[in-house]
């Protein structure tokens, strides 16, 4: 039946192809000078529908297609020209027909029968939702996997020709500081009128000619004429089975904008596995704080003693319960100044269970299999307050403070071929409180000046236990740390205590030379207090503690150590215009004083370094450009890797720090393209990235005997690690069917001690990607990928291969009924034989009145196969695995959405 269905769609594609024909031509003034972007719409005339659009290309050119036989009206348009109409009647054969516009002095705006699909101007080009909406959208990402050259990507953020856009606006209005995927996921379609995408965007206007903002991409979100100045949104609520449980949900989202505030409220609570703000989504989320030194050649680490949880698998895991609930306000009260702010509560709780074979590199005794029984917990909260006064054009004051707060935990049952029965728990509560103050003033024509400072304030706990019953594999670990044999099995615990300090600070000064170059000078600071703590203890049977002495490492099992960073730097610019190129060459000096103190002991780093950097911008067209970065950075590590006291990262793995190491140098180059053709809808990214680490910071790292538990150490390795990769994407729009293929390889060497003996990891992977999808109006829509991953590492000499087919449907049926489904097929295998197959269905059917009805109903289903397990392969450091994850049953759920 599934590839009956494939075969009519693929019939239906092919045949509605082979009944079009193409006209095409040029637009001109009337001395003959070619009119790029002007707008070419063909309006059938039995329908009275807009069956086509072109935009013609800077020699004038454009295309559309057609059906054949069909009688059309053609408007041509162009800013300042009077708009040019002709009755056309296609036959069997393409067409060629010219235009020729008229100056228009009225200047009356044009008058088009039909709305432009799509309208450039300069850096921003505007979408027409509805142009491109089939009736089955129902949330903003929907409406934006129409666009031509719009992606999303598969982490939920928005890509526009290839770059991650950097910020989403609502009429203007930032959107939880512009997050793109809560964006994508919350907003209702049929509130979207207009999407503009802002290309070069400059978030403070007085540096927009200062500085280099290619990669800058933003979206404004316009909203329909009605869904202003009163609430709209949606509240959805449902319920179900399983084979396992009752299901829920309750999501309602609400939202309210006027010239003067917003409101933006987002709720959901469920159980079916549908995880509105993930534990990644909570630290990967910057609430829009931009380190000022992130450009100034210095990189430090302040490390990250988050729990090390174990990773849910595209949202997949053996149960998943949430409840988030989100608000966000902005608030005029006068036209200089502008308050915003958000909150955001997540509680998350995660069951899984996960099967692991574990190859060790370059010792196959050690191989290892492994099933993990988890339980996590998290409560993570974000509020963020944020003030913008602009009393002139010329003077811009901003200040922003985001407090984080999290209690999170993780209980594991461990059954190891190697260690036997281990149960594990980790817990943690965390804060932080980053403030960030701006000021920006622009003293005339030619002189600039801005200010940046930053403060992270970070208090980290975290709490490690485990409790092992196998003593005789533990046994030499056990002397190792000191413990007490006679208890019934080892129990052993840890606290840490990690605080941070640290200010970012810069003052920047443009000089504007002339019309093509400019020079920025650059005066910062950077200072950074860590102070960590931590200690080792044993449980035994009757509750007490005891501290035990280790037999290793001096027989430290404690630390208490402060770790004080400077750097104080001076760094220059000068910004070269000429022709299509932009040449930004730069140096910056720096003084850098590293010091730790632990143990009566301080060791202290002292040294001077130039940095050098280089951009380069060749703008070969409005949408076609080439850019080259180079940058030498100068890394620093956090205060744990300078610990020597014994840490317990794991039951298997010991950590001893090294107050004697060094920074490392790394030097990076990134080439990359992109082109996005208006005539033919021919979408082109490419980006190839090397970095070269010089003295880098690796690990020695001794293992029991016979055993998987290690004892690590870093050091500087005095050798050189590389890593390049390089990515690409080609996407061309042939009528209704939109056609991408992709491509990203990624390799990495970098050398270690195991076993005391110097080892060089070397690491391959890649992944190709190719899709086929239709944008029919009316007819059912198909999307076809196909994609296909290797990874290969050759100290281990394995390859893991992975072949996932997939097909999506979405129809609209009678007007009323929305009927989606996806099948997606995997195949995960080395390189003898499958290790594991699986494959997924889902579907849904909706029922609403009509497009403005105010009640939906729905019936969902997941995983209608009732498949039990996925698979992935892992890469690190000292070993391969490939594990088998088990994911949520079948659920069916019945859905009521309310639209107010």
């Amino acid at each position: 039946m599934k590839k009956l269905l494939i075969t009519a769609l693929l019939l239906g594609m092919v045949s509605s192809v082979f009944a079009q024909v193409k006209l095409e031509g040029t637009v001109r003034d009337s001395i003959g000078n070619p009119l790029e972007l002007a707008n070419v719409v063909a309006i059938n005339q039995e329908t009275k529908a807009l069956d086509a659009y072109g935009i013609a290309n800077n020699d004038g050119r454009f295309k559309l297609i057609l059906k054949k036989n069909t009688s059309y009206k053609l408007q041509v348009s162009y800013i300042g020209m009077k708009t040019g109409e002709e009755l056309f009647q296609t036959k069997e054969t393409d067409v060629v027909k010219n235009f020729s516009l008229k100056n228009d002095n009225t200047l009356d705006e044009v008058n088009l029968v039909y709305e432009m699909p799509v309208v450039v101007r300069g850096d921003t080009m505007i979408y027409n939702a509805d142009s491109f909406n089939k009736g089955t959208e129902r949330k903003l990402g929907d409406v934006l996997k129409n666009l031509p050259g719009v992606e999303i990507n598969d982490d939920g953020q928005i890509q526009v020709e290839g770059k991650v856009v950097s910020k989403v606006m609502v009429d203007g209005k930032e959107f939880f500081d512009g997050d793109s995927k809560l964006a994508t996921q919350n907003i209702p379609s049929n509130a979207v009128d207009k999407v503009q995408v802002l290309k070069n965007y400059a978030e403070i206007g007085q540096l927009s000619g200062v500085t280099n903002n290619q990669d800058n991409v933003a979206i404004n979100i316009k909203l329909k004429e009605g869904k202003t100045n009163f609430w709209f949104g949606n509240i959805t609520a449902g319920g179900g089975a399983s084979n396992q449980e009752g299901l829920y949900l309750f999501q309602p989202k609400l939202f309210y904008y006027s010239p003067k505030y917003s409101i933006n409220t987002i709720a959901d609570l469920n159980n079916i596995g549908e995880i509105a703000f993930t534990r990644r989504d909570y630290f990967n989320f910057t609430g829009g704080f931009r380190s000022p030194s992130r450009s100034s050649g210095t990189n430090i680490n302040l490390g990250s003693n988050n729990l090390g949880f174990l990773t849910v698998q595209n949202d997949r895991a053996k149960a998943i319960n949430t409840k988030f609930g989100a608000a966000n306000f902005s608030w005029s009260p006068n036209k200089t100044l502008d308050l915003s702010g958000f909150a955001i509560f997540s509680n998350n709780k995660t069951e899984m269970r996960e099967i692991s074979d574990i190859q060790i590199l370059n010792d196959v005794s050690r191989n290892e299999n492994k099933e993990n029984n988890t339980t996590q917990r998290s409560d993570l909260g974000m509020l963020k307050l944020s003030g913008k006064y602009k009393p002139t054009s010329n003077n811009q004051l901003d200040y922003d403070v985001l407090g984080r707060v999290s209690k999170e935990s993780q209980i594991q049952n461990v059954i190891s071929s190697k260690i036997g029965n281990i149960n594990e728990l980790e817990r943690s509560s965390p804060f932080s409180i980053n403030q960030n103050l701006n000021y920006y003033y622009t003293l005339d024509a030619t002189n600039i000046f801005a200010l940046e400072v930053q403060h992270l304030l970070q208090d980290e706990d975290p709490f490690y236990k485990a409790i092992l019953d196998d003593k005789d594999n533990y046994e030499a670990t056990a002397n190792n740390l000191g413990l007490n044999g006679a208890q019934i099995g080892y129990k052993i615990g840890q606290d840490k205590r990690v605080k941070s300090n640290k200010m970012d600070a810069k003052l920047d000064y443009w000089n504007i030379l002339n019309k093509k170059s400019d020079i920025n000078f650059t005066f910062g600071t950077v200072l950074s207090s860590q102070k960590f703590n931590s200690n080792i203890f044993q449980f035994f049977d009757d509750g007490s503690i005891f501290n035990p002495t280790p037999t290793i490492n001096e027989g430290r099992d404690t630390n208490a150590i402060k770790y004080l960073f400077s750097d104080v730097y001076l760094g220059m610019h000068y910004r070269l215009k000429s022709g299509i190129f932009t040449f930004t060459p730069g140096v910056s000096a720096h003084g850098f004083s590293a010091k730790n103190t632990q143990f009566s002991q301080t060791t202290t780093d002292n040294f001077f370094r130039l940095l050098p950097d280089f951009n380069m911008l060749m703008q070969l067209k409005k949408s076609e450009q080439i850019s080259l970065n180079y940058q030498m950075q100068t890394q620093f590590t956090d205060v744990s890797k300078f610990a020597s006291g014994l840490v317990l990262n794991s039951y298997g793995s010991l950590f001893s720090g090294n107050p004697d190491l060094a920074s490392a140098l790394s030097h990076n180059i990134n080439l990359s393209y992109y082109s996005f053709n208006m005539f033919n809808y021919t979408n082109v990214y490419a980006s190839i990235n090397y970095n070269k680490s010089i003295d880098n910071i690796r690990n020695v790292s001794i293992f029991e005997p016979g055993s998987v538990i290690r004892v690590s150490s870093p050091f500087n390795s005095g050798l050189s690690d590389e890593s390049a990769s390089a990515n690409g994407r080609f996407q061309r729009t042939f009528g209704k069917i939109r056609a991408s293929v992709s491509g990203n390889f990624n390799y990495s060497k970098f050398n270690q001690f195991i076993q005391n003996q110097p080892t060089v990891n070397e690491g391959f992977s890649q992944t190709y990607r190719t899709e086929l999808r239709t944008n029919f109006k009316t007819a059912p829509n198909v999307e076809l990928g196909y994609r296909y991953t290797v990874q290969d590492n050759s100290n281990s000499n394995t390859k893991f291969y992975t072949k996932a087919p997939s097909v999506a449907l979405d129809a609209l049926i009678f007007k009323t009924f929305t009927f989606k489904t996806d099948y997606s097929y995997n195949n995960f295998s080395n390189e003898t034989k499958t290790i594991n197959s699986y494959q997924f269905l889902n579907a849904s059917l909706s029922y609403r009145k009509d497009k403005d009805a105010k009640l939906e109903y729905e019936v969902k289903a997941t995983n209608l196969f009732n498949t039990k397990s996925q698979n992935n392969s892992n890469t690190d450091a000292f070993s391969v695995s490939a594990t088998e994850y088990f994911i949520q049953p079948l659920f069916v759920s019945f859905r009521l959405r309310y639209e107010l």
